[in-house]
């Protein structure tokens, strides 16, 4: 298996585009670090007057709270209220100045863009072995077709998180040259079932990342799936990458008038929704994403080992 999953790593590395990928995703990473440092202002209010602001901030959102109709503001509000009073409480100050970790924070946004890179490896690792007749020489070998996509699937998640190691290490060497690590890095505050808690900032950021990461997995694995069953590359990118650039949208927009869009695939892939905002639908939990999100990861994996296992390629 070792050996399979070494010789699909050696194919896509082997290509040039991939390092053109590698390259891009350096190339956004440095061109928004610069963007942010030519913007930033370094307006320090001093830590001596950070009580007092957050006791302000913190009264003024009991007032919205008060005066809101909107369910996901009053949740948002909650949270930040929360977060505050637990600030002022254990005299823990927020950080005055951008740093580092702000940076690494912000830059998750580019992982849609690996997410992007995934999908085109996904999308054509199966599909181009059926065009260029290569596959006949992948199972005349006496090796378990199911085997033989295993590892093809694999090399696929070991290549997006190649991608996600890359934008992470780099983003932090970038962030800590441009922005500098600060001499004592206060702890992250997460809010999670009406309760605060203190988390470890390098921890948290490689939770965050993980959790960013869920469309990414899910739209390589619809592509694969998509790549196995009919063979065409085109077809599994073009869905792929149109439904990961609208695939939210279109779920947002059915959510507000029917209850049902909790089970569409897009309205779970965003788990940071129960610790940074709020749920989508009345009634989803955390748990419940998971299983849907389950449910629909078995499905892709089946439909692809199954007619893979079962198709004929003599032909």
């Amino acid at each position: 298996m070792f050996n399979l999953i070494r010789n699909e790593l050696m194919k896509i590395f082997k290509r040039p585009g991939t390092y053109v990928m590698i390259g891009i995703l350096v190339l956004i990473t440095s061109i928004a670090a610069g963007f942010i440092k030519y913007q930033q202002l370094d307006n320090i209010s001093g830590n001596a007057k950070w009580e007092q602001r957050l006791k302000e901030e913190t009264a003024s959102a009991k007032q919205q709270m008060a005066m809101s109709k909107s369910k996901p503001e009053k949740d948002y509000l909650k949270r930040q209220i929360a977060i505050n009073e637990y600030r002022l409480e254990h005299r823990i100050a927020p950080e005055e100045k951008y740093s580092t970790w702000e940076f690494v924070s912000d830059a998750s946004q580019i992982i849609s863009l690996a997410g992007l890179f995934v999908i085109i490896i996904s999308a054509g690792i199966v599909a181009s072995e059926f065009n260029w007749g290569t596959i006949k020489l992948l199972l005349i070998r006496p090796i378990k077709r199911s085997k033989i996509l295993l590892a093809k699937y694999s090399s696929i998640l070991l290549f997006g998180l190649f991608l996600l190691s890359i934008l992470f290490i780099y983003s932090t060497a970038l962030g800590a040259v441009l922005f500098g690590v600060p001499d004592k890095t206060a702890p992250y505050l997460n809010y999670y079932d009406g309760k605060v808690t203190e988390q470890n900032m390098v921890i948290h950021l490689i939770k965050y990342y993980g959790m960013n990461s869920i469309g990414m997995l899910m739209l390589s694995t619809m592509a694969f799936m998509i790549s196995s069953v009919f063979r065409n590359s085109s077809l599994a990118i073009g869905l792929s990458v149109f439904l990961m650039f609208t695939g939210g949208q279109i779920t947002n927009l059915i959510a507000m008038k029917f209850s049902w869009a909790k089970y569409i695939l897009f309205a779970n892939t965003d788990l940071m929704q129960y610790f940074e905002g709020s749920p989508l639908i009345n009634g989803m939990s955390l748990s419940f994403s998971v299983i849907v999100l389950t449910i629909y990861f078995l499905v892709f994996q089946f439909l692809a080992f199954y007619i893979f296992n079962k198709r004929d390629v003599a032909a």
